[in-house]
């Protein structure tokens, strides 16, 4: 596992583990690897310190922090921002250019959903009048 402190270019700020440096690339280069913060694609390595690990912890060391922390203010609203989609609407995963074709023609009941669509799909959405908004994150859950 390694480590990358990373930025935005819209210079946010942020750190990732990654299985390995090769790894990266391939994420890099399949454009995986977006902002924590804003969710863009156009990442880059950020200069970082070192981090040499000379043995066990000593007793007393402050512990690390954990990954799932949320650091920066900007984290910390996107975690809210997360958790009331996801307390307040319904994900529907893949299927949600098709819930959302339905409920916009009057054929399923309307409600908050909230899932995944390639671009094209969406981009066809919108075309065809149907409100959807892209989300600032991608999701975690996989099943529908």
């Amino acid at each position: 596992m390694i480590s990358y402190s990373l930025k935005c270019a819209q210079d946010h700020r942020f750190d990732s583990w990654f299985q390995s440096a090769s790894a990266f690339d391939k994420l890099h280069a399949a454009g995986l690897v977006t902002c924590a913060v804003c969710g863009t694609s156009e990442v880059e390595k950020d200069l970082m310190a070192p981090r040499v690990n000379a043995g066990a912890d000593k007793p007393g060391d402050s512990p690390a922090p954990s990954l799932s922390d949320s650091a920066s203010p900007e984290e910390q609203a996107l975690k809210a921002l997360r958790d009331e989609i996801e307390k307040h609407s319904d994900y529907v995963g893949k299927d949600f250019a098709r819930e959302a074709r339905a409920m916009h023609s009057g054929d399923a009941p309307k409600r908050a959903i909230w899932g995944e669509t390639r671009g094209d799909e969406a981009r066809k959405l919108i075309e065809d009048g149907v409100p959807v908004a892209p989300l600032p994150f991608r999701p975690t859950r996989r099943s529908n």
